[in-house]
């Protein structure tokens, strides 16, 4: 025992004290050890996600980006749509127009001129083809009114040329074969007018072909539709088979002399939905060189969760008006302000931009890197998290980026793809 004063302590007690005191020691140096590693593990996550960040970036500003679909003529038509101006907010949610191009990087871009399907009678074929001339003229009004920052893209080349200059390229393409009637020599005049490439049908069965989304009338391509791929393989127009049948795939994969590209579709493997590609029309699409543009239409993107609700005013509103197609744009807009207040009280859940590249992922496991690009979908219903409008754009080669891909992977997703099967289609042109 030793006295301290007038108390005495035992020296076990000591001895104890101080074994406390060393566990408490050791056990702050190793909360402490384990905290400075936790903040190095931190600091490191951070500086990786910057060095991601600023690397995705650069090479997003380095590469030649193009989209191959969008649905923006539709809302220069009904909406009198300026895209010199930011549209965000807009009544009718724009999700294109050139200063947020500029902010999303894109260099160029493919305008669609789309029309529904209406009677397969003259006066119908009529009222389609003028709302496409319509259309494409509202294209070049646009490019013309935006000279110092747009042009019209014509040839495969144009989409660097253009770039190169600090402008946007313009590319035109009809959506929906429906616009040429039965009329060959149409084809030939919307080319003349700019346009690159038709989608043989949409929704619905027409002339040309089945639709992926209607019964057999055809059993895939019509007659009239083989002369169609091969008069527009003449004249060195893409053939678009998104939204055509199986069997009319096949069909035109066997008539085309040349390559054919997909505008807008995903991986029926991971989103059934007949307008998406199967595997094996993915194995023969890319045996044929051809090219499929990976949309972000979150209905091909990912199975949505089922919505009642949503649904039953979806189908009421429809048969509210059964002749919705055959109406003018002006008698349509009110039938559209009403879509577009369901769409805000019943939103859809949204895919997210991970979500889309699992396409791009499958399809390149699948058929390689060759044969894999993007086709927006933008104001005709393509939306995500995290891609929200064309500002957006840079959070796709993140994504890439985050997964691996290579800049040189990275740039032919982009652009290289669909402009070697572009070249190959004007190569082959009488």
């Amino acid at each position: 025992m030793i006295g301290l004063g007038i108390v005495a302590v035992p020296t076990g007690l000591i001895a104890s004290a101080m074994t406390k005191i060393n566990d408490i020691k050791s056990d702050m140096i190793i909360r402490l050890i384990s905290g400075i590693f936790t903040l190095i593990l931190i600091m490191n996550s951070c500086n990786n996600t910057l060095d991601i960040d600023k690397k995705a970036e650069r090479i997003h500003t380095e590469t030649l980006t193009l989209d191959s679909h969008t649905d923006t003529p539709m809302d220069m038509l009904r909406w009198n749509a300026d895209i010199s101006q930011n549209l965000d907010g807009s009544p009718w949610d724009g999700k294109v127009d050139i200063p947020r191009m500029q902010v999303g990087g894109l260099d160029a871009i493919f305008f669609a001129a789309w029309v529904g399907q209406g009677p397969r009678t003259p006066e119908g074929n009529r009222r389609a083809n003028d709302k496409v001339n319509r259309m494409i003229q509202a294209i070049h009004n646009a490019v013309e009114a935006n000279s110092d920052r747009t042009k019209l893209a014509l040839t495969a080349d144009d989409a660097r040329c253009i770039s190169k200059t600090g402008k946007h390229a313009i590319y035109i393409g009809i959506e929906n074969g429906y616009a040429i009637g039965r009329d060959l020599s149409e084809i030939e005049r919307f080319y003349n007018l700019g346009a690159r490439y038709i989608t043989l049908c949409h929704v619905e069965n027409n002339d040309i072909c089945d639709s992926s989304n209607d019964t057999t009338e055809h059993n895939g391509l019509s007659e009239f539709g083989k002369n169609v791929v091969r008069e527009m393989n003449r004249l060195g127009m893409l053939v678009d088979v998104s939204h055509v049948s199986d069997k009319a795939f096949y069909d035109v994969l066997e008539t085309s002399g040349v390559p054919v590209i997909v505008s807008h579709s995903c991986a029926r493997a991971i989103c059934d939905n007949p307008r998406n590609i199967s595997d094996e029309m993915l194995l023969a699409l890319a045996e044929k060189g051809g090219v499929i543009q990976v949309a972000i239409y979150t209905e091909y993107v990912k199975t949505p969760e089922p919505n009642p609700e949503r649904e039953a005013v979806e189908k009421a509103l429809d048969e509210k008006y059964p002749n919705y197609d055959q109406m003018t744009e002006e008698e349509k807009k009110p039938i559209l302000e009403e879509h577009y207040a369901l769409r805000e009280k019943y939103p859809l859940k949204l895919a997210t931009v991970s979500d889309f590249v699992d396409h791009i992922d499958y399809i390149v496991k699948l058929v390689g890197i060759d044969y894999v690009g993007i086709g927006t979908d933008f104001d005709g219903g393509g939306e995500l998290i995290g891609l929200r409008d064309v500002s957006q754009m840079p959070n796709i080669t993140k994504e890439l980026l985050k997964r691996g891909y290579s800049m040189q992977d990275i740039q032919k997703i982009w652009s290289g793809n669909f402009l070697r099967v572009f070249r190959e289609v004007e190569k082959g042109k009488e």
